[in-house]
């Protein structure tokens, strides 16, 4: 485990902020969010693209084609792959309450593959893994999301996966602390 370090981007409040980022942080704590939290205080240092980030990130992670459960299946297996501290701290909680079981999540947490999967969790878990580790996915791999939740689905994977992903590195690289008392949950690579 790390030990806890000082984030790279200072908070902003409000009255530090250019008007251009007080728009954006105004939009991202009025919206689905409720508050501006997690890679957003970093990325407000580019506010068009803060903007665009924000938009990306509201529809995978609330109106995405794939079931909520699924969806954070989807952004958990990229969190470990980053070893994304606060994104994992973050979406685990969201995890477990839109259904996953558990010890799913703890398996993932430890690098392991879950062994209690249903045939909707597996295939999720199969296509996010194998996207982050090969950079592609198999033939076989595609067909059994596509199987299950068409195109459109397989897109939205695609796009939990590479909008976490982003989320994960702008986390890493601000090394956006976990609530004070809160240990890392996830240990790192080797």
């Amino acid at each position: 485990m790390t030990a806890p370090q000082t984030p790279r981007f200072k908070p902003l409040g409000e009255g530090d902020m250019t008007d251009a980022q007080r728009k954006v942080y105004r939009e991202i704590a009025g919206g689905p969010r409720g508050s501006v939290r997690g890679p957003f205080n970093a990325l407000l240092r580019s506010p068009d693209l803060a903007n665009h980030v924000q938009r990306v990130g509201e529809y995978v992670r609330f109106h995405s084609s794939l079931p909520a459960r699924l969806n954070e299946l989807a952004i958990l297996v990229t969190a470990r792959y980053w070893t994304a501290q606060y994104e994992w701290y973050a979406h685990q909680q969201l995890a477990v309450k839109a259904g996953l079981d558990p010890a799913i999540a703890a398996d993932i947490a430890q690098g392991r593959r879950p062994s209690r999967m249903s045939g909707e969790e597996t295939v999720v878990y199969e296509f996010a893994k194998e996207l982050h580790e090969k950079k592609r996915v198999s033939d076989a791999t595609h067909a059994a999301v596509l199987e299950r939740f068409g195109e459109r689905g397989v897109v939205d994977l695609i796009g939990a996966c590479g909008y976490y992903t982003l989320v994960s590195m702008i986390l890493n690289v601000d090394r956006y602390p976990l609530p004070e008392g809160v240990a890392a949950p996830l240990a790192d690579p080797k």
